[in-house]
Parts: C-alpha cells; structure tokens; sequence
C-alpha cells in the first residue's frame, strides 16, 4: 500500500500492541487475540522495523542479545558472558549471507542499513519467530543493500518461516512474495497470488487508478493541444 494505506496499523494488530475492533485473526487454525507484544512474541511472531530495532552504539553481539544476554560465573557473580554472545550473534548473521561481519565486538552504528536488518532478522529467527513481520525493510535502502535484504527474505522462507513483507514498493514485494494484498484507506482493495496481477496493474491500483486515469488524460489532452509537447515548469524567484 501507499503511505497513509494503514499497512502500520496492521503492524501494530498482528503484533499486539492494539486490539482489533473487528474480525478474526487466525494461527494454526485457531482463533488468537493478543492482549501485549509480549503474548505475540511468546507465540513466535517477530516485527523487524523499518530500521532493524537495533542500537549503533551498541556492540553487534550485545544488541543481537538485548534483554536475553547470555551470562557466566564469575565467583559468585553472575555476569555477560561476551564471548558467547559475539560467537552466536556473528555465526546467526553470516549463515544469511553477510559474510562481511565477523567481529562481534563492532559497533552497529558501523553497519550499512542492509546489514542492520540483516542482524534484527537473525535475531528474530535465533529466538524462535515462526512468523516474521518486516516494516518496509527496504525502504531507506540503495540497490545493492536493498537486494542484499531480499536474499534474507528469501532464506528466511526456506527456513519454514512466514513472512508478512510490508512495503510500498511494487518491484521488491513480487520480488520475494506468493500473495499480495494492497491496502487502500484500512482497507483491502485487492487480494491475489502471485503472477495474477502485473506489476503495472498493482502499482496502478496503489494509487488510485482513478487518479492516474485523470492525470494521464489532461497530459494527453495538453500535448494534443501544443503538438505531443509536454508541460515545461517555469522556475520562479522572490
């Protein structure tokens, strides 16, 4: 969907953090309604954030394990255990692919975007998530990190997990996606599998058609007015 489509209030109703008004969700073919994140979390649904839930001046190992760190004894004394952290949180992050990390000690604010999802996405699936929630993860994104994302999605998938792909950007959804949905307004303007809609007809229908449909014929109608020339744009100055 477009921006202001309600694809983060879904967000927010599939992880808990409000409660629907209506309908039904549905896991493993019962009926669910989660009260708090927590309960959303604790039956294996993740949301990775659009900028990976992660903390730059955090070490890589230390955010992988955020709230969850691995301790040791020391005497009588129960403290981080560094080394595990580092060692798991570099291992989870380079089986997707990016062999580029390898020290566990490094700062997440030294990553690029792509490498931000990356370890929230590693994260997610080192503890447990069996349904992956991902808030236009490739928004912010060049080229090459955003590709770098899709590969992720696409291990993620061959993992067993279920991935709800929330984004605005027609190429990266039917990138890695089996069935789309296009939110308009809170509400489901269409619902489709994969290769039953164009990407034309996908992006059309995201905004609006109607409005296009009427943008394009008064562009139509200006050009054959001034001989198939298009609007020039005259800059002005105060």
């Amino acid at each position: 969907g477009d921006n202001g489509a309600g694809k983060s209030t879904v967000i927010r109703l599939l992880s808990g953090v409000h409660q629907p008004s209506s309908g039904e969700m549905v896991m493993d073919g019962k009926p669910v309604r989660f009260r708090n994140p927590r309960e959303a979390a604790d039956r294996g649904i993740a949301t990775v954030h659009q900028f990976g839930g992660t903390f730059p001046l955090m070490s890589i190992g230390r955010s992988f394990f955020v709230g969850r760190e691995p301790t040791r004894w020391v005497g009588p004394f129960k403290i981080y255990d560094r080394r595990k952290a580092n060692e798991i949180a570099v291992k989870a992050v380079r089986d997707f692919g990016i062999t580029r990390i390898d020290d566990g000690d490094r700062l997440v604010g030294g990553l690029s975007g792509g490498e931000r999802q990356s370890l929230a996405i590693a994260r997610a699936v080192h503890f447990g998530a069996r349904v992956l929630i991902l808030d236009e993860p490739t928004a912010a994104l060049g080229v090459k990190q955003a590709s770098h994302v899709l590969r992720i999605v696409n291990e993620a998938k061959r993992r067993g997990l279920a991935v709800v792909f929330i984004t605005h950007q027609v190429m990266h959804a039917m990138a890695v996606g089996d069935h789309f949905a296009v939110l308009i307004r809170g509400a489901i303007a269409a619902d489709f599998g994969k290769g039953e809609r164009t990407r034309e007809q996908i992006t059309d229908l995201m905004a609006g058609g109607e409005a296009m449909a009427e943008l394009e014929a008064e562009l139509a109608s200006y050009q054959d007015a001034h001989h198939g020339h298009s609007p020039h744009l005259h800059p002005t100055t105060s």
